[in-house]
Order: C-alpha cells, then sequence, then structure tokens
C-alpha cells in the first residue's frame, strides 16, 4: 500500500512558509533564504492565493525593468495553484508533479484550510524509503 500524503505529513512536519501578495518579492526572497526553501505559500486573510518560487523569480524577473525590491509578490506569483489532499497517496502527488510540471503541491483538508506543503523532494524521499524497506524485505526473504 502507498503512503498517504498525511502520514507524510506527519513525518516532515506540517510548517507552512507563506507571505502575502503585497510584500515584497526581496522579502520573499530573503524569507526563501531564511527558511531554506525554494517556494512560499501566497496567503491573503487566511485563503490560498498563490505560490512563489525560485522558478517564478528567475522566469518573470528576466524581463522586469525593476528590481526585487520595487515589485510585489502578486506581480510573478502562479495564481493558478494545483493542491492535493492528504487522503491522496504520494503516487498522486508523483503523478500531478509531472504531469503538471510543479514542484511544490500545497495540501488543502476537506474545509479547503492549508494543512501542509509537499515539495519534490518529500516525494523523491518518501520513494527512496519505501523502495530500501522493499528491498531490505526481499533481502530478508530470501536469505531466510
Amino acid at each position: 500500500m502507498q503512503r498517504t500524503v498525511a502520514s507524510l505529513l506527519e513525518s516532515k512536519g506540517r510548517d507552512v512558509f507563506s507571505i502575502g501578495p503585497d510584500a515584497s518579492v526581496h522579502s520573499a526572497l530573503e524569507l526563501m533564504e531564511q527558511r531554506k526553501v525554494g517556494a512560499l505559500i501566497v496567503t491573503e486573510e487566511g485563503s490560498l492565493a498563490g505560490v512563489i518560487s525560485e522558478r517564478d523569480f528567475a522566469r518573470k524577473m528576466l524581463t522586469a525593468d525593476v528590481g526585487p525590491r520595487d515589485i510585489l509578490v502578486s506581480d510573478i506569483m502562479t495564481e493558478s495553484v494545483h493542491t492535493i489532499t492528504p487522503d491522496k497517496t504520494v503516487g498522486d502527488c508523483m503523478a500531478m508533479m509531472t504531469d503538471k510540471r510543479i514542484r511544490h503541491l500545497p495540501v488543502l483538508d476537506d474545509g479547503n484550510r492549508l494543512v501542509g506543503v509537499i515539495s519534490i523532494g518529500d516525494v523523491v524521499s518518501s520513494v527512496i524509503s519505501a523502495q530500501e524497506h522493499l528491498i531490505a524485505d526481499l533481502e530478508k526473504y530470501i536469505t531466510g
């Protein structure tokens, strides 16, 4: 049986690093650096408004005529955010991330409340861990 998003959040933690849409991109980059993350969830009045990532910055600031101190998070964030629920599996996350070409999935509960974030690194770590356990079990089975 595949691991659920809920169990992955239990082991990795439910910390969500967020920023408001009216913050400067510079502030967002500073927070990403402080927290050692590649993306922040953008929230407005407690609701999911978007995601801002290092990728958004790299792609959208290339053509900007101003610097990161002069532009708002809302100007470069991704507004159309794909989400997942805690009952889905790590395989579901992997399929969605691959299909949509995304690296971060906000996790929303039944009430549409943000309860965590799954990154591609979390998914890869989970898959590797599952494979290591499977290999160990098979080796134990074979050697008796």
